[in-house]
């Protein structure tokens, strides 16, 4: 039993670890939930333009796939982050979640200069069922990314100060979830939103 344990990645190691990692999942699961409604609420309101413009009019693929590059770069480094945090790697933990932070402030740069563009062209929440459907879900997943931001930055603080433990790495594994979990959004936003909105 003991060597089972042993041989656990840090983050699984005690069972409220464990119980933790399980209720997030469930959380998770409350999240697509969510999700799909925003995305069923796009799908019903997508060609509701009201004479206002449409996705092939404003949607900027070079921006989409600049703000998709800096996501999906983010996922990538919070792998590495939580490989350096099983390797009990304090400084490639906290390196490696800093390009994450960097890479997802970024993304929300490019998002917001993407939405003024939109309202500059005619295009703001109130112009037409797309558009309200359109910033509806854009808005909820810039806002979780936001909120990811702050709670990373809150946990890089605890791990300065009390280093990798199994109730940190707890933490940040759970924070992983999270992140990859918002860049999978992303994929289905991409493309269902953005390649779709263009051929249209």
């Amino acid at each position: 039993m003991t060597s089972h344990a042993n041989n656990m990645p840090l983050e699984y190691k005690t069972q409220q670890s464990q119980m933790n990692i399980l209720g997030f999942w469930v959380f998770l699961g409350a999240e697509i939930v969510l999700f799909s409604t925003l995305f069923a609420s796009y799908f019903v309101l997508e060609h509701n333009t009201a004479g206002g413009p449409t996705g092939q009019d404003i949607f900027i693929l070079k921006d989409v796939l600049i703000e998709t590059f800096l996501l999906l770069t983010s996922s990538f480094t919070c792998g590495l982050a939580i490989h350096s945090m099983r390797s009990h790697h304090k400084t490639g933990l906290m390196v490696w979640t800093i390009v994450t932070l960097l890479l997802g402030a970024g993304f929300l740069y490019m998002e917001i200069n993407e939405f003024i563009h939109y309202v500059h062209e005619g295009a703001s929440i109130q112009t037409s069922g797309f558009t309200a459907a359109f910033f509806t879900l854009l808005g909820t997943h810039g806002a979780h990314v936001t909120f990811g931001i702050f709670w990373i930055s809150l946990l890089l603080i605890q791990l300065a100060r009390r280093g990798i433990t199994e109730k940190t790495a707890s933490k940040f594994f759970i924070a992983s979830l999270y992140w990859h979990f918002l860049d999978v959004v992303w994929i289905f936003i991409f493309t269902f939103v953005y390649l779709k909105g263009m051929v249209m």
